[in-house]
């Protein structure tokens, strides 16, 4: 499985090690979004930036979405099917499946950019000073992640 994590909050006031954890994890800006492998070097990470983003269990259809509407090549260019031909992925949808699962990263696709730049959800955020699990949209999510993210395309509207 894979992990989808959406920055929530903004940098003001972030601690210095809070701040570098989410420069490690290329989560610069609030509604940026990074798909990551569910492993113990990430789930630390998230333990320490809790405060800061949610995250939860991505689906191949959401990540499917988000390669087609916000993926980008380096030089602002749209993310397309043809820009798989040098990978072992021959369709967007095999690409976002395996993503979603954890069999391959972002970073096995040359030219995609690391980290997907999505819009404010309709409707906004529950609250971004209370967990998820208190009524509010930070911390661990689970699936409602894909809830979220589908919220945050506007393509799909």
């Amino acid at each position: 499985m894979s992990w989808a994590v959406v920055r929530v909050r903004g940098q003001i006031n972030v601690k210095p090690k809070i701040k570098e954890t989410m420069r490690l994890m290329r989560l610069n800006r609030v509604n940026h979004c990074v798909i990551i492998p569910e492993n113990d070097t990430y789930q630390g990470m998230l333990n320490i930036i809790k405060d800061y983003v949610t995250w939860g269990e991505v689906d191949p259809e959401t990540t499917q979405i988000v390669l087609e509407s916000s993926g980008k090549k380096s030089g602002r260019e749209n993310f397309t099917k043809a820009d798989l031909k040098d990978s072992p992925f021959k369709t967007i949808k095999a690409l976002s499946k395996g993503l979603s699962e954890g069999k391959a990263t972002v970073s096995d696709i040359p030219y995609l950019k690391p980290v997907f730049r999505l819009h404010p959800p309709r409707k906004g955020y529950e609250g971004i000073k209370r967990s998820f699990k208190e009524g509010g949209a930070l911390g661990y999510r689970g699936d409602n992640i894909n809830q979220l993210i589908r919220r945050m395309q506007y393509a799909e509207a």
